[in-house]
């Protein structure tokens, strides 16, 4: 998802090729994979997180799938502490990815813009992530730390946080879509007992984000076959592969088309659960940031990290993310 903008100058530009088949598709994947108005690679199947919740726990306890984040930290608690008080200490309300690397930069995206925070850098280039709404967003993230997330959550990949979830030991849980048929294995201890949701907003009125990931195709610029290079990657990214890659392999398909599609729906039931959450996913500032990317996600994964641990404001260390992304931008990135 993140690499074909940073290679954008040895692809072929795919608009006039694509024009029928790209307004097919979720219009954030497309955004995402388009570079100064040029569409430099296509989508195969995506990749997006959801909020996970304990179906019989909500109801044991009597708290609604939240819509904020204020409410999920409201439930979590309720859930932590009866199920502690019940015995089970190592129970926690929420787990997530809170360790330094990329994918904290996906998490703290999505409170960041589930905030009207912005998305870092926006698509123009701008630099915006020093904003009041990015900072609230930051401090309620840190206040789950040690309160309804285990203070090690800052050392948290997924599989981490799916460790704890699939024992029982979590009430929600946020996640990518692999920890789904994983949850339902047989020896999950939490199978047929879970919902997927879309994950919170900031408060009422602001909009869901989901951090994309995904696989997309390319045409090289230095093929001698362009033409047909470019009718492959056409095929590929249309509706009857797609449809097949979804039956045989569960890859969730990046037409919005093929997830009111009857024959996927029974055959694969977790995907239709997955077309709110793709409606509202947010791309990575790679296409905006170019080759420039990496340093951008690793600056600002640390400033978040540095304010969940406890070292500095969300405020302080913005303000020093700002500069240290302007830096690096220079004349352009």
């Amino acid at each position: 998802m993140i690499w074909a903008p940073q290679l954008a100058d040895h692809f072929v530009d795919l608009t006039e090729a694509a024009k029928d088949l790209a307004p097919t598709h979720f219009p954030s994947i497309i955004q995402s994979q388009t570079v100064n108005g040029k569409l430099v690679a296509l989508p195969l199947f995506t990749d997006a997180p959801a909020l996970y919740y304990r179906k019989d726990l909500l109801e044991k306890y009597g708290v609604a799938v939240p819509k904020t984040w204020s409410e999920l930290a409201a439930g979590a608690k309720v859930i932590q502490d009866g199920e502690r008080a019940a015995g089970k200490g190592d129970f926690h309300g929420f787990v997530w990815q809170g360790n330094a690397y990329e994918g904290l930069t996906c998490d703290a995206l999505e409170w960041v813009k589930s905030h009207g925070g912005g998305q870092i850098v926006e698509p123009d280039g701008t630099i915006s992530i020093n904003n009041p709404n990015a900072v609230a967003a930051l401090e309620q993230a840190k206040s789950w730390v040690g309160t309804i997330s285990p203070q090690g959550v800052l050392a948290y990949q997924e599989e981490e946080a799916r460790g704890v979830w699939q024992t029982g030991n979590a009430a929600f849980m946020r996640n990518w879509p692999y920890a789904y048929t994983l949850g339902n294995g047989n020896d999950s201890a939490v199978k047929d007992l879970f919902g997927v949701t879309t994950l919170p907003v900031g408060k009422e009125g602001d909009t869901s984000a989901a951090t994309l990931g995904g696989w997309n195709v390319a045409v090289s610029k230095y093929s001698a076959h362009q033409e047909a290079a470019v009718s492959l990657a056409m095929y590929l990214a249309g509706p009857e592969a797609q449809k097949a890659r979804a039956l045989a392999e569960s890859n969730l398909p990046t037409i919005v088309a093929l997830y009111d599609d009857a024959e996927i729906g029974a055959a694969q039931p977790i995907i239709p659960q997955w077309k709110d959450v793709f409606l509202n996913a947010v791309p990575r500032p790679s296409a905006p940031t170019l080759g420039k990317y990496n340093e951008v996600s690793s600056k600002f994964w640390s400033a978040v990290h540095q304010t969940l641990s406890g070292n500095g404001t969300a405020a302080e260390n913005l303000e020093m993310l700002e500069a240290d992304l302007t830096e690096l931008k220079g004349d352009a990135w």
